[in-house]
């Protein structure tokens, strides 16, 4: 088994050493490298090729929004978690619709957060349907009419299988309860997603269910 090559950043030292204590012990996870700003980010990623980055959103340089939205602009992107001690913070927010993979708090239990690191490498994100909910009413504001038209614009790129898989992926749903809903297989889920990810040129999940929101295709009645 091929471990999980794991970058370590955060400007608090004391945060590092315990981050990396508790992951270290995983036998399928890889500390690659450690960083204390999102300034040193690129160029980390450039010598440790990490397949996850978890990294603090508050540093004093550059912050991890800023890293984030570099980070996810390459063509080989790892995936980011970001760290934050708030459950709905505006700068989460603005890291997922920049490509973060999701969240967690500096204060989940060690297995969760090991948990979290193995899902994001599969290529799930870490937020529970219900977080996700509080993160997207979170986002809510004067801007909304604005962001419906255009998110409407982008979704309607989508065939109406699509369009279809791309609500249930807002609305919190596994791969197999989707293919349950929908009478598919799996794979042909998978592929399904694949599909409205390179449509709506996005990069994970979570930004599928950002964008569902902003177009207001959660609040449609099902069929």
């Amino acid at each position: 088994m091929t471990a999980i090559r794991l970058l370590l950043v955060d400007d608090d030292p004391l945060v590092r050493a315990g981050l990396s204590f508790m992951l270290g012990g995983a036998d399928d996870i890889e500390i690659v490298g450690e960083g204390a700003d999102g300034d040193e980010v690129d160029a980390l990623v450039d010598r440790t090729r990490p397949d996850v980055v978890l990294m603090d959103i508050r540093m004093p340089t550059v912050d991890g929004l800023a890293a984030t939205e570099r980070l996810r602009a390459r063509a080989d992107a790892p995936q980011v978690v970001v760290l934050t001690t708030f459950h709905a913070d505006d700068q989460v927010l603005r890291a997922l619709r920049a490509g973060a993979a999701g969240f967690v708090l500096k204060d989940t239990p060690p297995a969760e957060i090991v948990e979290a690191v193995r899902r994001v490498a599969a290529g799930d994100p870490v937020l529970s349907p219900a977080v996700t909910r509080q993160l997207m009413a979170h986002a809510a504001g004067a801007t909304a009419d604005t962001r419906r038209a255009t998110a409407r614009s982008r979704v309607a790129a989508l065939n109406d299988r699509e369009r279809e898989v791309a609500v249930a992926v807002g609305r919190g749903a596994s791969n197999a309860a989707i293919a349950a809903e929908l009478f598919l297989s799996v794979p042909t889920v998978k592929t399904h997603v694949s599909r409205v990810l390179a449509k709506l040129g996005l990069n994970n999940r979570v930004q599928i269910a950002l964008l569902t929101y902003d177009a207001g295709l959660l609040d449609e009645p099902d069929g």
